[in-house]
């Protein structure tokens, strides 16, 4: 079901939290990135990088520590958090990459910087069919993923729970921009149930709650079973949380799906954008929060818009079942 935003709101007209670092906190964010950087296991991956890092973590500057723990307990009504000036130098960057399925196992300092932060929050953690269980994603575009709606693509990417078809898909996502695209017009697109609930009549959350949808699994994560009819409501009626992908759900019956057009409208006339800068990294709650991206048009020459996205669960008990062994990757 395509889904268009109707109206878009600069980071000034929402109420987003969020702390941009000082000249000495960034500096004190690099020292601890490059100390990960230089570790003997210097794999983001490695089980004994990944203790060290948890450690480090809790040597983040206060203010950044405040700001990620109240997020954390409180993501507020827009469910986003937006850190500023990060370490992250974009002229010693090597190029862009522009594959499929890439990703950065080796703990750079930015890679470490997104595992900091991520570790702070929860338990950063994969899935094993997509990017090959790495922990640190690279959100690129791809030249033969161009048309797609999925991370390697240039056109409008409709708004979206991270892995909304998962049973434990991410409770927080985190984006770090390494580069901006060309024109720096690239935006984030971001829209939290909390507000659009006040748009919905009762009687449309009333069908969102019930099983009458299905989410597909993008064909990277070889689901072989049939989806599970679900609500993309669900929780409490008055604050709900919400699961939904408006490229990949579908409605059973004629009511669920004008129910479901109704909240795509709703979410689309609160959506706000964000074009995010080398440094910047966008916290979202994938529980209240649905994200896009707006069109851009990439030049594949080594300098184009690049991200580091990691996957943050609160709780990683629940998943237990789904893990590969005691590790951070769920099959």
């Amino acid at each position: 079901m395509p889904l268009h935003v109707l109206s878009r709101r600069t980071p000034e007209d929402t109420d987003r939290p969020g702390v941009t670092l000082t000249d000495r906190e960034r500096a004190e964010v690099r020292a601890l990135a490059e100390e990960l950087h230089r570790s003997p296991a210097g794999q983001v991956d490695d089980p004994r990088w990944l203790a060290r890092a948890r450690r480090h973590s809790c040597r983040l500057p206060v203010r950044l520590l405040e700001a990620l723990r109240d997020f954390r307990s409180a993501p507020g009504p827009g469910g986003t958090l937006l850190v500023g000036n990060l370490p992250v130098d974009a002229e010693t960057l090597p190029d862009t990459p522009s594959v499929p399925d890439s990703v950065e196992r080796t703990a750079t300092v930015p890679a470490a910087t997104a595992m900091l932060l991520g570790q702070q929050l929860g338990d950063v953690f994969a899935f094993r069919d997509e990017k090959h269980g790495a922990l640190v994603h690279n959100v690129v575009p791809v030249p033969a993923l161009a048309a797609s709606q999925s991370n390697g693509g240039s056109v409008e990417l409709e708004l979206h729970n991270e892995n909304a078809f998962h049973p434990h898909r991410p409770d927080l996502i985190g984006l770090l921009c390494l580069r901006s695209d060309h024109e720096g017009t690239a935006g984030t697109l971001f829209s939290s149930i909390r507000r659009a609930r006040v748009l919905l009549d009762d009687s449309d959350v009333a069908v969102l709650f019930q099983p009458r949808f299905v989410t597909e699994a993008p064909p990277s994560f070889r689901a072989g079973d049939a989806a599970t009819a679900h609500g993309v409501l669900n929780g409490s009626f008055d604050d709900p949380d919400i699961q939904v992908d408006f490229n990949a759900t579908r409605a059973l019956d004629d009511e669920a799906g004008a129910a479901l057009r109704r909240l795509g409208a709703a979410l689309a006339e609160v959506a706000s954008e964000l074009v995010l800068r080398p440094g910047d990294m966008a916290f979202l709650d994938n529980r209240l929060v649905v994200h896009g991206r707006t069109e851009f048009t990439p030049r594949y020459d080594g300098h184009d818009r690049w991200l580091h996205r990691v996957y943050v669960h609160l709780d990683g008990r629940p998943s237990l079942s789904h893990r590969i062994g005691p590790g951070p990757v769920l099959a």
